[in-house]
């Protein structure tokens, strides 16, 4: 029991201390804002299985993993995940009305059973121009693959977002 009391003393010193660091962390500088809408999704390989479940949760799970991955520094945060339908114009004010500073809109296109190219491009909202245009092949049709393929475009996009929110 003695354990568990002082046990119990520490956390509340520590909570006590730690508190004014949580104030100064809420007050540091704003985070960007970020729209990311969801990319297209095409396939022209031929292939005759019918992959269209696979390739929707293929896509849904990297653009799943590109936004988490996007704003994993906290320097960003997510303020709209678009749909890919919507017009660029549509986008673009959605995203600016949502107070992004920056809109990432992309596409995967299944060439064949052995390539596929991802397009991703980031737009400076603000500037009013791009500052990404991003085309990387990646082979194979795999969980794998694809997961490959968001970390290129991830570490991609980042860097270019990263080097425009520069002052």
């Amino acid at each position: 029991m003695q354990n568990r009391r002082g046990f119990l003393s520490q956390l509340t010193v520590m909570g006590t201390l730690l508190g004014p660091v949580r104030v100064l962390a809420e007050t540091g500088p704003a985070q960007i804002g970020l729209a990311v809408a969801d990319f297209s999704f095409l396939d022209t390989s031929g292939e005759p299985t019918d992959q269209t479940a696979a390739h929707a949760k293929r896509l849904a799970d990297f653009m799943t993993a590109l936004r988490r991955d996007l704003v994993a520094n906290g320097r960003f945060r997510l303020v709209l995940a678009a749909k890919a339908d919507e017009t660029p114009e549509a986008l673009v004010e959605a995203a600016k009305a949502a107070g992004a500073e920056f809109l990432v809109v992309g596409g995967i296109h299944k060439l064949s059973t052995l390539v596929q190219w991802a397009k991703a491009d980031a737009i400076n909202l603000k500037a009013d121009r791009s500052i990404l245009s991003k085309l990387l092949t990646f082979r194979g049709d795999t969980d794998e693959s694809w997961i490959r393929a968001e970390s290129f475009v991830a570490r991609d996009v980042r860097a270019a977002l990263s080097a425009a929110a520069t002052p």
